[in-house]
């Protein structure tokens, strides 16, 4: 793939983004792609160096934020004509719901995702729990009811094992968010003209 073909893929790829923000975009690789062509590599080299067009796309992704991408998005391209503002106030218990429902499940599904994370750390809270009474009891046992004494110590041993599963459940979780996030971001920016 050449610089031209790169970067006119690029573009076609960026369409959900503001223009001046894609030209931006644009400019940015290919003063990228001339430096390393600069440096004395091929344009093959240099685009290799860089990335697929999609990798270059989920890294301008990453970096743009998603409220500015649904701004751009929900922004008229033209002026509303009468006929169509009066479509839209008329519509308004029909898609009203609708959107409300799309943010609700949007947002069950978020508290559904993290609700295994608490779960967990809820385990490691008991384990805690269960390890200062076991040591209470078999304090106040006087040291003899051996009851208590493995009750704490398993208590002890779950919340340690407990805290790698903790912090394995967390980071996953926000790795998980994390590409939720880029995914949603990626279909706003990949939308293809029509």
């Amino acid at each position: 793939m050449n610089k031209k073909q790169f970067l006119d893929e690029l573009r076609s790829k960026l369409v959900g983004l503001p223009d001046e923000e894609i030209e931006n975009r644009i400019s940015f690789y290919e003063e990228m792609i001339n430096d390393r062509i600069d440096e004395g590599k091929s344009e093959e080299e240099a685009i290799n160096e860089i990335g697929t067009v999609d990798e270059v796309v989920r890294e301008i992704a990453k970096d743009t934020p998603l409220v500015s991408l649904v701004k751009h998005k929900m922004k008229p391209k033209r002026r509303l004509r009468g006929w169509e503002v009066m479509l839209v106030i008329f519509s308004f218990p029909f898609w009203l719901p609708v959107v409300i429902t799309a943010i609700a499940l949007t947002f069950a599904a978020i508290v559904v995702m993290w609700s295994g994370a608490i779960a967990v750390y809820a385990v490691e809270v008991s384990m805690i729990v269960t390890t200062f009474w076991g040591v209470g009891g078999f304090i106040a046992s006087g040291m003899t009811d051996t009851y208590f004494l493995g009750a704490a110590l398993l208590g002890f041993g779950g919340s340690i094992l407990m805290v790698f599963a903790c912090v394995g459940v967390t980071k996953g979780m926000c790795r998980l968010t994390r590409f939720m996030i880029i995914g949603i971001k990626s279909a706003f920016i990949r939308k293809k003209r029509r």
